[in-house]
């Protein structure tokens, strides 16, 4: 699997990736606009603009009318907002590229941003936040990131604030858009059964005449801390939920991949350290996960896992032990050569399966082009990930793994003050 790429006069980027025996074909259009972004006075406006492209334009005035004609090609479209990119898709068939561009583009270009839409969208909008926090299972990795990131657009939520989300107007729409949606701050990716150099004709007919602007720069993260932290939400829940991890590396870094092999040792599938000893071994809780996160300029290693109120200590507990063993390089917790190759292979392998569908693969393209220092094929981060040694994941678990790193949050029944947390910052400090 291979890109092209060509760069419009305006500065926007176009990236075709042919995929021979497809029938289909995803149009993605991904914006470098997203929550960190947005400041204090409009927190979750992306988002919210996000819900407010398929809502109408000059050209098609209402939302069924945008609908009707991706319904009437048998296509899909939807929307996502992140922290640092929005992308816009519509997934067809590949005969139907000329609309899926068309309709995109009128999107990004002459939204009508009604207030009567706005109002509606409000509605929507809320009821989502309110979706999220009913869902402890969704909503701890926001609150894992809020204590990693604190009072800044990087600890903030995606989705907004209430008090917020109910004053937006639709200026507030335009000044946003007009510091952000720039052609040079833009990519266009179409990836499926298409012909590169026919594709790029459409994109440029579509969006070779977007405005071209300064842009806003995001808030650089400051990553200081020098003990560990805790953050409890409270909420009667049933399950408590919780995420432990430490803070990483930028998406750029050389530790990047160690990471991600580390962070499969511990806690990738049902074969991981972490789901055998809190899960299978000990029956602490449903589900329990590790991931590692980057962004430009920061991340982090978490483990998220819903646990039986009654055994939070002992959960956290066997956590932080298989932290420390891997960490420490204890003779029982080394990384043997099959644990490392199968490490490897789940990730490739889950790379692999996400990589048949072509708006993944639309978006593996969209966001490197626009976060990373370069873009790599599919065979180049196979090949990179092929590289880690077990020395290297060991590395990394001991350069990351430090009690002083350690953030706990918590969503349950708990005593959210300092002596509520005191508990908890106890166990992180426990036998260090």
């Amino acid at each position: 699997m291979q890109y092209h790429k060509t760069v419009l006069s305006n500065g926007l980027r176009v990236l075709t990736i042919p995929m021979p025996s497809f029938e289909s074909a995803t149009v993605l259009v991904m914006v470098g606009a997203g929550s960190r972004y947005e400041t204090k006075d409009n927190n979750g406006i992306s988002h919210f603009l996000e819900h407010m492209a398929f809502k109408g334009t000059k050209k098609r005035p209402s939302a069924i009318e945008i609908s009707t004609l991706i319904d009437g090609i048998g296509g899909e479209f939807n929307a996502f907002t992140g922290k640092e990119t929005t992308g816009y898709y519509i997934k067809s068939g590949a005969n139907h590229i000329n609309l899926s561009l068309d309709v995109l583009s009128d999107m990004l270009q002459n939204m009508l941003l009604s207030a009567k839409e706005i109002d509606k969208e409000r509605g929507v909008i809320l009821e989502e936040i309110n979706l999220y926090e009913d869902t402890p299972a969704r909503k701890i990795g926001d609150v894992f990131e809020s204590l990693l990131y604190g009072n800044t657009p990087m600890g903030w939520d995606i989705a907004g604030e209430k008090d917020v989300i109910r004053k937006i107007t639709r200026s507030d729409f335009l000044v946003f858009m007009g510091s952000l949606y720039s052609a040079n701050n833009l990519t266009v990716v179409v990836a499926g059964g298409i012909d590169s150099k026919k594709t790029f004709i459409l994109v440029e007919q579509y969006f070779g005449r977007m405005n071209v602007f300064a842009t806003n720069q995001y808030e650089p993260v400051v990553q200081a801390q020098e003990k560990p932290q805790v953050f409890i939400k409270h909420k009667k829940t049933e399950q408590v939920h919780i995420a432990l991890g430490v803070r990483t590396v930028a998406i750029n870094s050389p530790d990047r991949y160690p990471l991600a092999l580390l962070s499969a040792i511990l806690g990738g599938g049902m074969s991981s350290r972490l789901f055998h000893e809190v899960r299978e071994k000990r029956g602490l809780g449903y589900y329990v996960r590790t991931n590692a996160d980057e962004y430009q300029d920061c991340g982090s290693l978490v483990t998220m896992a819903g646990i039986d109120p009654k055994r939070v200590d002992e959960a956290i507990t066997v956590i932080l032990d298989q932290y420390h063993g891997i960490s420490s390089a204890r003779a029982a917790d080394l990384i043997s050569n099959d644990e490392l190759k199968k490490a490897k292979e789940y990730i490739k392998g889950h790379l692999i399966l996400e990589m048949e569908d072509s708006r993944s693969v639309a978006s593996f393209y969209a966001s490197q082009e626009l976060l990373e220092k370069h873009i790599d094929n599919l065979d180049d981060v196979l090949l990179k990930i092929d590289k880690v040694t077990k020395e290297e994941v060991s590395q990394v678990a001991k350069k990351y793994l430090k009690p002083t790193r350690l953030n706990l949050a918590v969503i349950g029944n708990f005593d959210p003050s300092a002596a509520g947390k005191s508990k908890f910052e106890k166990l992180l400090w426990k036998d260090q």
